[in-house]
């Protein structure tokens, strides 16, 4: 159990809001670092202000959440089967596999899903590494958040990319789906993800996860992918095996085998795990700082 709770606060707890977090029409430029190369700063601070990919061999550097991204790829705003929302936040970076994954997926979408398209949500910034506000992992270009809202059969314009919110699925005690909300094309977009060979996990809230578990039918053997990861009621979080033979791309373990539908996913709905104790105040914890980082990320932050 305090293995899950550490694994909550280092991939999830920042980017529990993140879906539905409104962006703005009038991004403004961050302030330049007095100091950058001082130790002490943040390495936040630094990749969030990247504007542009390393022009480097494409390559993940580091874990999903300790590292950053060589060789970015963007991907295009819209596509025939995807549109990227939130554009004021120049998060739709990734390493080119991510990028060849997702074009490929969204347009399987509409023949074996039935909805016109996927919205896009946070994939990495153009250098990878930690983010300003959200996400504590999306740091090496492998993960990518799918809205859980069909795309429109029309182009959304930027106010709604930046303003509409996704499509939270789950009811207000946490304890399963919203019937009115949650469709059998959502467990078939799921479905479709966790099948394709490249991913390695797909991060959704428990109350997902148990009706996927109690309506799959056929063949379930993908279920062993799909993790219940705390938040994860707007969209759901793909994450891709680190490439082959990217020896600087730090794996995760395999999930383990079996559906998990059994009594493991109990804890999810527990009292301690629904109603948490609230924490005594504290020092905050120090950001990361670029040492803590691979040594090669130095280098991606200074590659002109």
């Amino acid at each position: 159990m305090r293995l899950r709770l550490a694994l909550f606060l280092l991939l999830a707890a920042p980017g529990l809001a993140g879906a539905q977090d409104k962006g703005t029409l009038n991004p403004k430029p961050l302030p330049p670092i007095a100091n950058p190369d001082a130790p002490d700063v943040a390495a936040k601070d630094l990749f969030g202000r990247a504007r542009d990919a390393a022009p480097l061999e494409a390559r993940s550097l580091g874990f999903y959440s300790r590292g950053c991204l060589a060789g970015g790829a963007a991907l295009p705003v819209d596509g025939p089967a995807w549109q990227v929302m939130r554009l004021s936040r120049n998060r739709n970076w990734g390493h080119p596999a991510l990028i060849d994954f997702l074009e490929r997926f969204a347009k399987k979408v509409p023949s074996a899903v039935g909805w016109p398209g996927i919205l896009v949500g946070d994939l990495s910034q153009p250098r990878g590494g930690p983010m300003l506000t959200g996400h504590a992992s999306h740091q090496i270009g492998l993960d990518a958040d799918i809205w859980l809202t069909p795309m429109p059969e029309r182009s959304l314009n930027r106010a709604e990319r930046e303003e509409m919110s996704a499509t939270n699925v789950v009811r207000a005690d946490w304890l399963d789906i919203d019937e009115r909300r949650w469709t059998p094309e959502h467990l078939e977009v799921i479905k479709l993800a966790a099948k394709e060979r490249r991913v390695q996990r797909i991060f959704v809230n428990a109350a997902i996860k148990k009706a996927i578990c109690r309506d799959a039918s056929g063949d379930r053997s993908w279920l062993s992918k799909v993790r219940p990861m705390y938040g994860h009621n707007y969209h759901f979080h793909i994450r891709l095996a680190c490439p082959s033979g990217d020896a600087s791309c730090a794996d995760q373990e395999p999930p383990s085998t079996g559906e998990g539908c059994d009594a493991s996913l109990d804890y999810w709905f527990s009292d301690a795990v629904l109603h948490p104790k609230p924490r005594p105040p504290g020092k905050p914890k120090p950001p990361m700082t670029l040492a803590q980082l691979p040594s090669e990320c130095r280098m991606v932050l200074k590659a002109k």
